[in-house]
């Protein structure tokens, strides 16, 4: 995007980071809603749909966390360091001008 574009915007302060985790939470939420959605269904062909999504879902989630992980954008075995991230991301958001 354009730099003069992205501070009109106030894009500019949206870092990668801030990126992954909110791709990261959207996932999350995803195989949560395929999960219940399984539980919740009437006939079986339509279970059977739903639990390959759900598969999906869960797939994607793992490859997000790998790509996180690799990149230090996501500690969850190291709980202080994440809560640093996560006090940094949140500032970053609080930042973004409306």
């Amino acid at each position: 995007m354009n730099t003069i574009i992205e501070h009109m915007t106030g894009l500019h302060t949206l870092t990668d980071d801030v990126i992954a985790m909110d791709f990261l939470m959207n996932a999350k939420s995803g195989v949560r809603n395929y999960a219940m959605a399984v539980t919740e269904c009437a006939t079986p062909e339509i279970k059977q749909i739903l639990m390959k999504q759900l598969d999906e879902a869960i797939d994607s989630h793992e490859k997000i966390t790998n790509y996180m992980m690799q990149r230090g954008l996501y500690h969850p075995y190291h709980v202080p360091e994440q809560i640093q991230l996560d006090l940094k991301n949140i500032q970053t958001a609080m930042n973004i001008p409306f």
